[in-house]
């Protein structure tokens, strides 16, 4: 039994309302100046309640973007749209396909196989950064969405994670699909497949976060305004000094870039926790 303590739960509530403002309160103010024209903001003395252009300001980011920017937001977020989707199903299709094999598959060296892959988590992008640029540049993929996205689809992280799902799966399941005369592929598909759901999800959830908060591969491989993301549009719109800067329009960026990720874990949020804590399925 649980004691009730109110002076200890009061403090908790404390502690945690504390931990939200000191969050929040920066997306907030980011939210708010997004409403403001560029001198409201830069004189220091911005209202912390909406202001009267945040039509304008939304509509000419979207549309034209800023005087720094080469091309509207809205092209930079379909650019990261594209390559934040396509690392996050990237990922999952290799990771669930390479766990599938080691786990279900006897072949020689397969834990040799598995720790390979395991070890590759030493090795981030930045330490294998000037390798894997040249290969695409060799390969003529700077400046497309396949070079944005087939070289950070590999994840060792969801491999490990479906290879230990796959393990608390029952043999029982297997034997049963062997007397059914069903094949590899058709075990995968019927049976790993929707079991594997909550955890596809919480992986997704993951990499499109990862995806889409990619700046230096990114900032590397693309040249054309067409291509950029909006990560590096809203470093392009922040200039040295601060009386260039138009920063309603860049508030209004970062506003927009933090809305498909929110989006995300809101809508997916219930299995996005399951597919992190449910152990057993």
């Amino acid at each position: 039994m649980v004691e009730n303590r109110p002076f200890a739960q009061f403090m908790a509530y404390l502690t945690l309302a504390l931990g939200v403002v000191i969050v929040a309160f920066p997306v907030y103010l980011a939210v708010m100046a997004s409403t403001f024209d560029t001198a409201t903001i830069i004189n220091g003395n911005m209202p912390l309640v909406p202001g009267n252009q945040a039509d304008e300001n939304y509509t000419r980011t979207l549309l034209y973007g800023g005087m720094h920017a080469r091309q509207p937001v809205g092209g930079m977020m379909l650019n990261s749209m594209i390559m934040a989707l396509g690392i996050a199903i990237g990922k999952i299709l290799i990771s669930i396909l390479s766990a599938f094999a080691v786990v279900y598959f006897k072949f020689p060296f397969r834990k040799t196989a598995f720790w390979i892959i395991f070890i590759t988590l030493m090795l981030p992008v930045e330490v294998r950064i000037y390798p894997t640029y040249k290969i695409v540049a060799d390969l003529g993929l700077l400046d497309t969405y396949t070079g944005l996205v087939m070289p950070l689809i590999a994840s060792a992280t969801g491999t490990l994670l479906f290879r230990q799902f796959f393990m608390t799966i029952p043999d029982e399941l297997l034997e049963a699909s062997k007397i059914d005369g069903a094949g590899a592929f058709r075990f995968f598909k019927d049976t790993l497949l929707p079991l594997s759901m909550t955890t596809i999800a919480a992986l997704f959830v993951i990499q499109f976060i990862y995806g889409w908060n990619q700046y230096l591969w990114p900032l590397l491989i693309t040249t054309k305004s067409s291509m950029q993301t909006i990560v590096i549009g809203i470093k392009m719109m922040i200039t040295t000094t601060d009386a260039l800067t138009e920063w309603n329009v860049a508030m209004t960026t970062a506003v927009l870039a933090m809305l498909p990720p929110v989006l995300v874990v809101i809508f997916m949020q219930r299995l996005f926790v399951k597919g992190l804590v449910e152990t057993e399925k």
